[in-house]
């Protein structure tokens, strides 16, 4: 049987997808949108959305604990689970009702269902064939596992640790980036003894290793102990628990183990490869212009080797749409996708790592600004730095990494800094607000344009 024909047909209602989607629909293409599940994705159902919100209510317990120190008389006693849940569920429905709004707004007609590419720029859906002039492949991404740990009731994915109806007690986390750094600091705030278990030298191993440094001081000050550099060689469920075999004969006990290696792309069941669209370790091989190397097919999001962001996705999916309207817009640049992981204390990027600007530019200078000196980060008590990359001693600011509470609040400013190929001459300048986190940042800039104000040295 056959369906309608689109000028834009998307396989995926997640970031990637839905905003292709309504992107094109303002440029006055007719689009249509297939989705299994709900759209929004995994950012809104089982990512961005629920764990930040379990980070909230993790920081508002965080806050009833210390509010003495700020001469606040409050007191911690416990975690209502299960009104946990209902704040972090009542989040998701608020902005999937909207979503859903947009979709009608837009006039996107969407079709529910598991969606097959069968070539030809066509996906087929429960036996009925749908055709675009273009195709967008947005499948997003699922939680990878290890095949020699067994998922279970107390060894779990993220998926499943959004929706745990207890609290543990103790919790071992495997894995050391993103979503094992976030879970554990939630954890810890709920009243949990964590130990973070990564196969790497350090936690958030794809950030630059200061900030690594810093997350992982404040980690300790918290409680939270890290195994870096060490594997897991296996994990038994048991009705009450888990236990978790190290290299080296050490064993863990936990009411939970969360497997946090990572996420893969959701590739493997949608007919791409069978279909000419080449595959790389499961990602769609595509060109700077998101081409997927089929006349007419586009790919968008995690489904593309490189950060799997739910902005980055959404940004691919603008950029699809304008270039399927022919508006020949800029390709999204990889270094230029900013990065914040929302733990306690949080760590933003955006640009090179030092290493890597080294690598790059041959030679680098940078400074450190510490939080210490900052007005705002002393009434929050947060502590951490601003770190700031310079190519060379001359040129502009190629990257920005700061640990600290708050300061994904700040990456919108060093993004345009990085972006724009900036001096740090050409920033020192602007007027920050006092008293605001903010401010590091343009201390920062004034140290690397040789005139200091607070800071040592």
């Amino acid at each position: 049987m056959t369906g309608t024909h689109s000028d834009v047909l998307i396989l995926g209602g997640g970031s990637g997808g839905y905003a292709c989607a309504f992107r094109a629909a303002q440029l006055a293409l007719s689009v249509t949108l297939i989705e299994a599940d709900k759209v929004g994705g995994t950012c809104l159902h089982r990512g961005c959305i629920p764990t930040k919100a379990l980070l909230h209510s993790a920081e508002v317990a965080d806050t009833a604990r210390t509010g003495s120190a700020f001469g606040v008389r409050t007191t911690f006693d416990g975690i209502d689970l299960d009104a946990v849940h209902e704040y972090k569920n009542g989040t998701i429905d608020r902005l999937y009702k909207g979503l859903q709004g947009l979709i009608a707004h837009h006039q996107v007609t969407t079709v529910s269902g598991h969606g097959t590419y069968v070539g030809d720029r066509t996906i087929e859906v429960n036996g009925v064939r749908y055709t675009g002039s273009s195709v967008v492949l947005a499948t997003g991404s699922y939680a990878r596992t290890v095949p020699f740990i067994e998922l279970g009731e107390r060894i779990v994915t993220s998926d499943d640790a959004l929706k745990l109806g207890f609290v543990p007690k103790k919790a071992v986390v495997l894995g050391g980036g993103v979503i094992g750094v976030e879970f554990a600091s939630v954890w810890a705030s709920f009243g949990a003894e964590v130990t973070v278990v990564e196969a790497l030298p350090r936690l958030v191993a794809a950030e630059d290793p200061w900030c690594s440094k810093q997350l992982e001081r404040a980690f300790r000050k918290r409680g939270i102990s890290a195994r870096t550099g060490v594997k897991v060689e296996s994990a038994k469920e048991s009705a009450d628990g888990v236990l978790v075999e190290l290299e080296g004969g050490e064993t863990l006990d936990a009411d939970v183990l969360l497997v946090a290696v990572g996420r893969g792309p959701r590739t493997a069941d949608g007919g791409f490869a069978e279909h000419g669209i080449t595959l790389d370790r499961g990602f769609v091989v595509a060109d700077e212009r998101l081409r997927a190397g089929v006349d007419g097919v586009y790919a968008v999001g995690d489904v593309v080797a490189g950060l799997q962001l739910a902005h980055r996705g959404f940004q691919h999916g603008v950029f699809v749409a304008e270039e399927i309207a022919g508006l020949a817009p800029v390709p999204v640049a990889e270094h230029l996708v900013p990065r914040v992981t929302y733990s306690h204390p949080e760590v933003a990027s955006v640009g090179f790592t030092e290493d890597a600007a080294r690598e790059r530019y041959g030679d680098v200078t940078s400074v450190v600004y510490d939080l210490a000196g900052n007005g705002k980060s002393q009434i929050l008590n947060t502590a951490g730095g601003v770190k700031v990359v310079r190519a060379g001693d001359t040129g502009p600011v190629v990257g920005v990494h700061m640990v600290g509470d708050r300061v994904g609040e700040l990456i919108g400013e060093a993004q345009l800094t990085v972006a724009w190929e900036a001096l740090p001459s050409d920033v020192a300048p602007f007027v920050h607000a006092h008293p605001t986190q903010n401010e590091a940042l343009g201390e920062a800039m004034l140290a690397l344009s040789g005139k200091p104000l607070h800071r040592h040295g």
